[in-house]
């Protein structure tokens, strides 16, 4: 009687839990004999790590910067997935996000409480025009979505750098390639840490809600599972899938918004960070659930956190993105591991 392993489509929560804490177990084993070989000393470098992250309520508020965007990027991913697309052009919506929330708090002057609202609406229709080409082509023309919402970051960029460099330019010349600082700004929370991480909590739990318990939500998932089926259904999948697509680019553009307005204070070139392109991992590691996502951005946060703090303890920048790589690889093997189920191999009788 022999064994053979069988994948099974789903597994319990607890079991994809379990699955991911051994995975991160077994990277951060790694990492430890490699610092160690390395003539480093892990046990000092972590200690610092989770003190610089959540040692203090400083530390705690700059995990809560990082974890407010990506939050917000990796949900502008985890929708599409869940009708069977990729938007991976969350960089470039973030950029327009920001952009046109700028040329509202450029030019628009006026009480927070109104011009703020606007600044974040303007943000995701900047966002959601971003992606609008794409949307159309994928919807009506068959386009793959991964080639032109990709190639259209580079396109958002570069506008952006235009803009700061030459018609929005701080006139005050007190700074180079940025526009002059925003007028309005989010309430804080604290030193640092400000509205726009509660506003994104909640943007996650609505998306989560509009899948979970809306006609809407039902159709996108059977329209993600099997479009022929919901076609032969009567779900109309073109606009379902316009719809999400840019319900994606304004929830990323929104993010632009809320990092001009609570965290940069201006325009500038490098504005996203590289957190559209984080926001696919992380969604990734949410495996499409815009609740997971949550999860899923606070531990990219501390990952970036632990690559400053490293960074600081004289790591180099090439072990820094190996260790980050290393551990996110693990998890990604962990989650699929979870998959499998030994089972017995039945012989042929003859």
């Amino acid at each position: 009687m022999s064994w053979r392993f069988q994948r099974v489509p789903s597994v319990p929560a607890g079991a994809a839990l379990a699955g991911r804490v051994g995975a991160i177990v077994a990277a951060l084993a790694c990492v430890w004999v490699v610092l160690t070989l390395a003539g480093l000393a892990p046990g000092r470098l972590g200690a610092e790590v989770i003190g610089s992250a959540f040692g203090s309520v400083e530390g705690l508020e700059d995990l809560g910067l990082l974890v407010t965007p990506l939050i917000l990027t990796g949900i502008a991913v985890a929708l599409t997935q869940r009708i069977g697309l990729w938007n991976i052009g969350g960089e470039g919506q973030f950029n327009a996000g920001a952009l046109a929330a700028t040329a509202i708090g450029l030019h628009i002057g006026g009480d927070d409480a109104w011009v703020l609202p606007l600044m974040a609406l303007a943000g995701a229709v900047g966002g959601a025009a971003w992606i609008l080409v794409p949307t159309l082509a994928r919807a009506f023309a068959g386009v793959s979505e991964l080639i032109t919402t990709l190639l259209l970051n580079f396109v958002a960029a570069l506008l952006v750098a235009w803009l700061c460099t030459g018609p929005w330019r701080d006139p005050s010349g007190r700074a180079l390639a940025t526009t002059a600082r925003i007028p309005a700004e989010l309430p804080p929370l604290g030193d640092t840490l400000h509205w726009g991480f509660p506003a994104a909590v909640a943007v996650a739990i609505l998306a989560a809600g509009l899948l979970a318990f809306t006609r809407f939500g039902y159709e996108v998932r059977i329209a993600g599972a099997n479009p022929g089926a919901a076609l032969y259904a009567g779900i109309p999948v073109r606009a379902r899938i316009v719809a999400v697509m840019l319900l994606s680019g304004a929830v990323a553009g929104l993010a632009g918004a809320i990092e001009l307005t609570g965290t940069v204070h201006r325009l500038q070139g490098g504005i996203s960070n590289n957190y559209g392109y984080l926001g696919i991992m992380v969604a990734v590691l949410a495996r499409g659930s815009c609740l997971g996502v949550i999860a899923g951005a606070v531990l990219m946060a501390a990952l970036l956190n632990a690559g400053i703090v490293l960074q600081t303890q004289g790591v180099n920048t090439s072990t820094v993105l190996a260790i980050t790589g290393l551990i996110l690889l693990f998890t990604a093997i962990g989650d699929e591991i979870v998959h499998y189920r030994p089972v017995r191999r039945t012989p042929i009788l003859g």
